[in-house]
């Protein structure tokens, strides 16, 4: 990551902080921003750091998707389950999970979701047994999410849960002076 601009700086103080913690963080910002890349960067200078940083993108999936791509599932669940399959949030175990664009998440899944979060807790889909999880929860939107539960397309529990310290990454238009930096980073691939 490189910046030497106010609101680089801020945001890099507030995710060093934050590093050392085990406090929940929400990036928000507009695409393009490095919302993965800071969430890997916290990832990497915190304690969990030798363990797994897993990637959940939450765009476009199903409740029913991305329910057993969390959980993982049981054989015999549904047609098409025909061994056992462990999930993400098991993958993650001692790690970060990292919820990628956590606002297109929906409110039908979010319920279980806030349950994971508070009791750290989750039951494979098929199964009756619960699992105990271990992991440091990051996530990233584009969205207004406090606009979002105020409209109610948003859990305000979840979101309370999720934004332990919300993070907000400037724009490159909010950096301008960053940019004769962060360009010969990238013109060598465009060679």
């Amino acid at each position: 990551m490189v910046g030497e601009s106010e609101a680089f700086k801020s945001m890099l103080n507030k995710i060093n902080r934050a590093a050392n913690s085990e406090i929940s963080v929400l990036l928000f910002g507009e695409t393009g921003t490095g919302k993965e890349l800071v969430s890997q960067a916290l990832h990497s200078s915190s304690h969990r750091a030798g363990k797994p940083f897993v990637v959940i993108e939450c765009t476009g999936m199903s409740d029913t998707l991305l329910e057993s791509e969390l959980f993982g599932y049981e054989k015999g669940a549904f047609t098409g389950a025909t061994t056992n399959k462990k999930g993400l949030v098991e993958a993650a175990e001692g790690g970060t999970l990292f919820f990628d664009e956590v606002g297109d998440i929906p409110l039908s899944t979010q319920v279980k979701l806030l349950r994971l979060f508070e009791s750290q807790t989750y039951r494979p889909v098929g199964s009756t047994v619960s699992k105990k999880a271990d992991f440091r929860l990051v996530c990233a939107s584009h969205k207004n999410l406090k606009h979002m539960v105020e409209t109610g397309e948003f859990r305000q529990d979840l979101y309370y849960r999720i934004a332990g310290l919300p993070t907000h990454l400037p724009s490159l238009r909010q950096r301008r002076q960053d940019i004769a930096r962060i360009a010969p980073h990238f013109l060598p691939m465009y060679k």
